[in-house]
Parts: C-alpha cells; structure tokens; sequence
C-alpha cells in the first residue's frame, strides 16, 4: 500500500517534464495519490495535458491564478466530482517580471513587485481559502520557497522579499487552519534547473556553488524533492506545520 492510497489532491505549477511540480506529482502517484492539475495557459497546455494523461488525472483544467474565475471553477470541479474530499494541494508556482527580477530590490518598480507578491504568494493564501471547506477532516497545503527568502542571495533579485512572505504566510496559515486539521508547510529546495530558474541571472553559479559546497557534495536534481512532498501529504507528517523544510544537500547550514 502507498503512504498516499485513497487520498485526493491538486498540483498546481506544471510546467513541462523538468519541473519540481511534475517530480512531485510523479511521487503522489506513485504513492498511490488520485490526482488533478493545471495548465497556466493555452501556450503551456500541450507541454502539460500529456503528463496529466501519464498521471491519470481526473480533474485538469486552465489555472491562471489571477483569474479569480478560473481558480473558483477548478475548486466547484473538485467538490463536485470528489465530493467536497480534497486531501491536499501542491503550489509550486512563481514569477515576477525580467526587469525586476534582474534589477536591484532598491529599483524594482511598484508594478512588478505587486505582480510577483500577487502570483507567487498571495495565490497561495487564496488556494487555501478555496481549499479549506473541501477538507473537513483535514489535509495538507504545500508551496516552494527557496533559501533566498531567508538570507541573501546574490542575484535573487526581489524574490528573496517574495519568498520571504511566502514562508511567513506559510506559518499565519499554518496558526489559523491548524484547528481544522490543515497542515500548511513550505519546501525550500536548492538550486535546480528549470525553467522558471533559467531566468536567473548567474544562476549556473548557483548551481555550481551549491555542489561545491553544500555537506553531501552534489548537484540536486527536482527527483530529491518529489518524495518529500508525498511525505507532507501523508498521514506520516501529521504533527508536523509550519514548518520550511530544506532539500538543498545541506547548503542552508552553511554562512
């Protein structure tokens, strides 16, 4: 039997086969999860319904997390055709414009910084407001952060601020939903190649260095974070919220 056998949930934030969010979704499959997921757009649609059809996914739908629409009508999806049994969601998504993200904390523009508080952690919060009636026996909230939302990391950019709301978010839920039952829990991988990390700048010097330098001397790939975040989801981690759990071979230990 899987860690994960009879248990519902959402992955939000596949974007292709090299995605944190497919290595997670690839694990709660394997441990036996039903499974949703979405796609951002019409653009992304064809490098994301292939691997729903790989997962069996029995809900898929567009999500663009501005679209207050679209995120109420994947969540009427969910209480219909699962009945309201939603067990956990996966948020594995963020953004902010090049610009910004390339630029100095000090020059980044109103606009931008907005744009990537609102899509990479205050979606967040408003999936776990969408969530919490379809879970009334409880369940799990997941999102990824990164270790420059808790100290500097050069070129990071305005992220690091983003994340670091992320991750108090991540504990403010965590104190309100907890009564329910409801787990809320971030992961903060290292430096892996994906696409949304390509558009770093120096970010192959991320990489590099954290292989250099991290305890366990190798470079990570999205494969280390998938059973984490199947872990999360089970009935195994149910004491556990609030918490940033790190899967970067040890580098956040390090000055």
């Amino acid at each position: 039997m899987g860690i994960l056998d009879g248990k519902k949930g959402l992955i939000i934030g596949i974007a292709n086969h090299h995605s944190i969010a497919w290595s997670c979704a690839k694990s709660m499959d394997a441990a036996g999860a039903t499974l949703g997921g979405t796609w951002h757009s019409d653009k992304s649609r064809p490098h994301v319904e292939p691997l729903l059809d790989a997962l069996g996914a029995e809900i898929r739908r567009p999500l663009d997390v501005q679209d207050d629409g679209q995120m109420q009508a994947l969540f009427e999806e969910v209480a219909e055709r699962w009945g309201g049994g939603l067990d956990f969601v996966l948020h594995s998504i963020a953004f902010a414009p090049k610009p910004d993200l390339h630029g100095r904390v000090t020059d980044s523009s109103r606009e931008g910084f907005g744009l990537a508080m609102d899509v990479s952690c205050h979606s967040f919060v408003r999936l776990a407001r969408l969530a919490e009636p379809l879970m009334p026996d409880g369940g799990s909230l997941i999102t990824m952060s990164y270790l420059g939302g808790a100290e500097v990391i050069p070129h990071y950019g305005i992220m690091g601020p983003v994340k670091a709301a992320l991750e108090s978010a991540t504990r403010y839920l965590a104190a309100e939903l907890g009564p329910a039952g409801i787990r809320v829990n971030a992961i903060s991988p290292g430096p892996i190649p994906t696409r949304a990390a390509s558009g770093l700048s120096a970010f192959d010097a991320l990489v590099a260095d954290s292989a250099a330098r991290a305890p366990m001397r190798a470079t990570l790939s999205t494969d280390d974070v998938g059973p984490l975040c199947a872990f999360l989801a089970s009935d195994g981690a149910r004491a556990i919220t609030g918490s940033t759990l790190y899967v970067d071979g040890g580098y956040h230990i390090l000055n």
